[in-house]
């Protein structure tokens, strides 16, 4: 059996599955994260995670994979580039080994997305001999993972994927990172709703803003941003990476116009004359991070 955590702002999921070739969920929790209680709370929280399912199970893991939001510093072993602010300059991964008394693999959460949808879900189905691929994840932020011949790309910095925080727009909105106009300042749902906001005076999550596009002009407006910085900032990734499909993650993935529109877009901006690298689906769902952290 194999044991992965994914981390979030708001939940800690855990799942056990059968293992790395069976993908057959054994046991699965979900807790709060309680991340306002800082630092000590959330990684004690993942202790109560853990033990409840090795109880359930009656087993002792002696490694386990987690996927957190940012990245560990290949150099300081702290975790950086998190929108979970108080998890940055944290030794998450020591602080966590000696907690639970075992050997632990972390992995930025789009990385174990990526790697998921790679293994188990979307990628496996339509393109199972895929050697690059490329995995976006557009939900309250923007992040993206990098998968050559079945292994992640993480990079010297450990931020290989980070598409993110590419700059698109130099006038654009002050990003958490300290950059203006980066990529998750301009498309994550979070900068969308603020957006709309500045145009409608209405705060609405992009869920209900996406509803009212055939009605709403200023819907309209929001969902044409979004198609047109998608397209720009995806250029870049493409241009540099050249991935054999790419297959997208996280709550705004079910606006179907990304994959239509935005790949029209994108197509604009692509240093080839033609362009054939397929956009899909995700097929996991909400279940990606973690059985990519099991997969670690």
């Amino acid at each position: 059996m194999i044991l992965g955590i994914d981390l979030g702002g708001t939940k800690i999921e855990g799942i056990i599955l059968k293992s790395d070739k069976e993908p057959i969920e054994i046991e699965r929790l979900r807790i709060n994260t309680e991340e306002d209680k800082g630092y000590k709370k959330i990684i004690n929280n993942i202790k109560r995670l853990v033990d409840t399912l090795e109880n359930k199970v009656n087993y002792k893991f002696k490694k386990i994979g987690i996927g957190t939001p940012g990245t560990l510093d290949p150099e300081t072993q702290l975790l950086k580039n998190s929108n979970s602010q108080n998890l940055n300059k944290k030794s998450i991964k020591n602080d966590l080994e000696n907690l639970l008394g075992k050997k632990v693999n972390i992995e930025n959460d789009a990385n174990c997305f990526t790697l998921a949808e790679t293994k188990f879900g979307a990628v496996k189905d339509q393109m199972p001999y895929a050697k690059i691929v490329f995995g976006v994840i557009m939900g309250t932020g923007v992040g993206g993972g990098i998968i050559v011949n079945n292994k992640t790309l993480y990079g010297k910095q450990g931020i290989g994927g980070e598409w993110g925080h590419t700059i698109i727009k130099d006038d654009g909105e002050m990003c958490y990172c300290g950059k203006k106009g980066c990529v998750e300042s301009i498309i994550s749902g979070r900068a969308l709703q603020k957006y709309y906001t500045s145009l409608s005076g209405k705060k609405l999550p992009f869920k209900e803003i996406y509803k009212n596009i055939e009605t709403d002009s200023n819907a309209k407006k929001t969902l044409k941003r979004m198609i047109k910085y998608f397209g720009k900032g995806l250029s870049n990734v493409v241009n540099i990476i050249d991935p054999d499909i790419i297959v997208l993650g996280g709550g705004l993935s079910n606006t179907n116009e990304l994959y239509d529109q935005g790949y029209e877009e994108l197509k604009k901006y692509v240093f080839n004359p033609t362009f054939k690298t397929k956009i899909i689906k995700p097929k996991l769902g909400d279940s990606a991070g973690v059985y990519g952290a099991a997969l670690l």
